[in-house]
């Protein structure tokens, strides 16, 4: 039912990649097993560390960024960005195989 009022508020602004907006809206999720509300939050806190989107909620609030932690976000988006073309590069290699037939 979200999804589809997602669809057509999509449609009435427009918006292009309907997917990628949805993974926007859709945000953290976090499955609470056995009741276990603690264990959930601890989950929780390690997804937003990893995502990132605590150091937005950081940057939004203060402009000011430290050092260290340029250099860690550097080095992240860093091994992010080679790992995306090492998977590129074989995915490549993969298609080139197939279409000669090898």
């Amino acid at each position: 039912m979200i999804q589809a009022a997602a669809k057509r508020g999509a449609s009435l602004l427009g918006l292009g990649s309907l997917s990628s907006q949805l993974q926007q809206w859709r945000g953290i999720r976090v499955k609470v097993r056995n009741n276990n509300l603690d264990h959930a939050l601890i989950i929780m806190q390690r997804k937003m560390q990893s995502s990132g989107i605590e150091r937005m909620i950081k940057i939004e609030q203060t402009t000011h960024i430290k050092k260290s932690e340029k250099r860690v976000l550097a080095k992240k988006t860093l091994q992010c960005k080679l790992r995306s073309q090492d998977l590129a590069r074989k995915l490549k290699a993969i298609l080139v195989q197939k279409v000669r037939g090898l």
